[in-house]
């Protein structure tokens, strides 16, 4: 099997392929203060849970966006099933242009889901990540990374919201029975959720705007059901589309399960 590994800012999400099949998934909070040797215990403990024996983990590729856990993770995975994870970083053979001025500040993760996203379409693709930050990253029809927008994440904005309004207290992100609030707790829950829909439909009609091509649009993270249906530009829903970039990345890299991750190389896009 192959494990994927998405770490991000919130929330390390696993995932386990039996070739173009995910057989299954691990979610975990990020905490920066771990060890190496307590997320290769905890990882060994969730493999157990699913029934699973360790040893039947021959691979792995992981993407970090959180620096000092990436070393970690890497020793984590090491220890843990006696095999070098391959890292998704400049030398990763992506299969796909990155016209970003600087393609090093783009995130690992916003480049895997564009991979995932156009082996899917093979045509213009807006994808929106609704992790930490709301993010949104457009690929061309010819399969090219053109950038994207970063707004904060919906958590993100709850936090700050309640960080700096003294009579505001904290809510459950559930959607509201109305749009018009009647009470404090609706009233957040229509601002932050049905305001997400809105801010959502609103950029993908600017995007598409000045692209001047169609798109399709995919939704991926762990709150994306949760808006997603409040809005009428998003085409589908696909919360493991990380995971599956991740699967596609390890096999464009001439990657075979069992033998430990290949040399990098230099990005040729």
């Amino acid at each position: 099997m192959l494990l994927t590994v998405d770490v991000g800012n919130t929330n390390v999400v696993f995932g386990l392929y039996e070739g173009a099949e995910l057989r299954q998934t691990f979610r975990a909070s990020t905490d920066r203060t771990r060890t190496a040797d307590e997320y290769g215990v905890l990882l060994r403990q969730l493999i157990s849970l699913r029934h699973l024996d360790r040893s039947d983990v021959k691979a792995a590729i992981m993407a970090s966006v959180v620096p000092p856990l990436t070393d970690v993770m890497t020793d984590a995975i090491r220890h843990a099933f006696a095999i070098e994870p391959l890292v998704v970083g400049p030398g990763t053979k992506t299969g796909i242009s990155i016209l970003y001025d600087n393609p090093r500040e783009v995130g690992a993760d916003r480049i895997v889901n564009a991979v995932a996203g156009f082996e899917r379409v093979q045509s213009g693709l807006i994808v929106v990540d609704f992790g930490t930050a709301t993010t949104f990253d457009c690929i061309s029809p010819r399969g090219e990374y053109l950038g994207g927008i970063i707004a904060p994440g919906l958590q993100v904005s709850l936090d700050g919201l309640l960080s700096r309004a003294a009579k505001l207290t904290r809510i459950e992100l559930t959607e509201p029975p109305k749009v018009l609030g009647r009470n404090t707790t609706h009233a957040l829950q229509s601002g932050l959720i049905l305001g997400c829909a809105s801010l959502v439909d609103g950029l993908i009609d600017k995007l598409v705007e000045e692209l001047g091509f169609s798109c399709h649009v995919i939704a991926t993270g762990g709150l994306a059901p949760l808006i997603v249906r409040h809005t009428r530009r998003v085409d589908e829903i696909d919360e493991h589309l990380t995971l599956d970039g991740l699967r596609i990345l390890y096999a464009r890299n001439g990657a075979v399960e069992g033998r430990g991750a290949p040399r990098r190389r230099v990005a040729r896009g």
